[in-house]
């Protein structure tokens, strides 16, 4: 058996590093906002290679306490990828600004800089890049862009720990960047868990009350906030995690390398132009429909599955097409809706060894044969 994740095996490896920490938090008698926050949070923005990094719920909070914090006037739009997941638009809504959907590079499935310059309006006001899969967008011209409209930039980095561009982590390619730490991540949690990384120091110190009630001192509250922190067991176990970070992504790229190398063409595999510079968060492949329509896709997620091998689709349904956001169901995103119907995820993460990732290969081929 071969499941697409299995975080207690994910985990093993730190069970004894996790365990002294969970019992140094408790024993130490405080539980929020305390040291071992403070010390997570100086790490991450050190690998990061951003000034800050503020520590909070998790990765939906941190995306909307920024779009909140800009004080964007209610209503402003923010250019979205139409493919993401939901918490990227969600985030959105949730400020009281309104998401533009701009579609995807077909061969990246990320936000198309070729596209976005058509969607602005004179009411938008960010562009929320998210770095699907691990590979981050193509933030150049992105950025290029945003200066000449003078537009804010909030990366969506929830899936991105590790990912470079340009020689720059992702988190630090853009005004702010909300990351999730959810336990299937790169950096997982054993719980919810978040942060926010940016290089402006007015924006850090509002987003450390807006996180806490709104309240920089005890009492005093400036902002109408949120309750939204990082808590001291997560942060805790975050520190241990990251450590291992560096050297648990270099084991997902070498099986990544594997998967492109040894992959027949019954399958449309990832871009295989940027290996060491993505965090291959997931391994995304497509499985083109046949002519009469029916999903291919799903026939090959039975075939692994009767032989024991797990897999998942990221994501079956686009955020325009979910009922939460049926205001926008009559709005046309081909590509969006062709991979929606065609992507499929296959396993890979740190715990796997090589010959398991041989027999996933060896059964997707079998499949095409």
């Amino acid at each position: 058996m071969i499941p697409f994740l299995d975080l207690k095996r994910i985990n093993e490896p730190y069970q004894a590093q996790i365990s002294a920490a969970t019992e140094r938090v408790i024993q130490s008698g405080w539980y929020i906002l305390g040291e071992e926050v403070q010390a997570f949070e100086l790490q991450y923005a050190r690998y990061c290679g951003t000034r800050h990094c503020i520590g909070v719920a998790n990765g939906l909070e941190a995306l909307t306490l920024v779009l909140k914090a800009w004080n964007f006037p209610m209503g402003s739009e923010v250019i979205v990828p139409s493919n993401a997941y939901i918490a990227s638009v969600l985030s959105v809504t949730h400020a009281g600004l309104t998401p533009v959907w701009v579609e995807p590079d077909p061969r990246t499935y990320l936000l198309d800089p070729a596209r976005i310059e058509a969607a602005i309006t004179p009411r938008t006001r960010a562009i929320l890049p998210v770095h699907l899969y691990g590979r981050c967008c193509d933030m150049s011209p992105i950025m290029k862009l945003a200066q000449r409209y003078n537009l804010n930039v909030l990366e969506d980095a929830a899936q991105a720990h590790g990912a470079t561009y340009e020689s720059r982590s992702a988190g630090s390619l853009g005004d702010a960047a909300g990351w999730s730490f959810y336990p299937s991540k790169n950096l997982g949690a054993i719980g919810d868990a978040g942060a926010i990384t940016t290089n402006d120091d007015e924006l850090a110190e509002r987003l450390r009350a807006w996180r806490n009630y709104g309240s920089a001192q005890r009492y005093v509250n400036e902002y109408a906030g949120h309750n939204s922190r990082l808590d001291e067991l997560q942060a805790a176990v975050l520190s241990v995690k990251l450590a291992n970070l560096a050297a648990d992504n270099e084991r997902r790229r070498t099986l990544a390398r594997l998967y492109l190398a040894e992959l027949g063409p019954t399958v449309l595999l990832p871009p295989a132009d940027q290996v060491d510079c993505d965090a291959w968060h997931l391994f995304v492949i497509r499985v083109p429909g046949d002519t009469a329509g029916s999903s291919r896709r799903d026939a090959l997620r039975v075939y692994l599955r009767e032989r024991g091998i797990g897999t998942d689709v990221h994501y079956p349904i686009p955020p325009h097409h979910q009922r939460a956001y049926a205001a926008h169901a009559a709005v046309s995103l081909p590509i969006s809706e062709q991979l929606h119907r065609e992507v499929v995820s296959l396993p890979l993460n740190p715990s796997l060894t090589d010959e398991e990732v041989m027999q996933v290969i060896d059964a997707v081929n079998q499949f095409g044969r």
